[in-house]
Formats: C-alpha cells, structure tokens, sequence
C-alpha cells in the first residue's frame, strides 16, 4: 500500500519502529524535554539532567539519527535543539494516556 506523496506502507512502518526505539529510553525523553525552547549545549544539558556528558552525547546522536534534534557547531561548542517541535506535543499526548491509565487501574 502506497500513499501518495510518502513512502510506501511497510517502509513507513519501519521508520515508524525507529522512532519510537529512540524514544524508548528516559533519558532522551527528559533530554528532548529540556531542549523544548531552546538550543542546548552538551555540558549545559549534562549539567542540568545530572546525567554524565559522554551518555548525553551517546543519546543525542541516537536522536539525531532518528532527525529529532540537530546540532549547530559555534566554535568549539555544539548546541542541539528539536528539529521539530510536534515531538513534544506527540510525548504529551503519550504522558496523558499513560496518566489516564494509571487512574483508572
């Protein structure tokens, strides 16, 4: 099955399981959330998550991979920031139903 203008289904749904491998860590998750608003340098992220810079690194070029967040370099320094912002309200969307879920258990 093929819509037009996209991918063919089964491509789709590859990129689709992709993604959400790279959402399935807690770290990227809070990582994604701190980048909401505005570029980050890596230290700044490390510092700020209480997460070592060298995991944070790790887990930044798994997003980046998946094109969630890009990089810009500004001399030595490299700052992220979401690519797009719809992951944020995609995540949300996720944190609500999980909410709902867990209250009516």
């Amino acid at each position: 099955m093929t819509v037009p203008n996209q991918l063919p289904m089964d491509e789709l749904t590859v990129h689709h399981a992709k993604l959400c491998q790279a959402l399935a860590d807690p770290k990227r998750i809070q990582i994604l959330y701190a980048l909401d608003g505005h570029p980050r340098h890596v230290s700044g992220l490390a510092e700020d998550l209480n997460i070592p810079q060298p995991t944070v690194s790790r887990h930044l070029r798994i997003l980046r991979k998946q094109a969630l967040v890009t990089s810009r370099r500004d001399g030595p320094a490299v700052y992220y920031k979401l690519r797009d912002r719809r992951i944020i309200e995609a995540l949300n969307t996720v944190h609500e139903i999980l909410l709902e879920n867990i209250a009516n258990r």
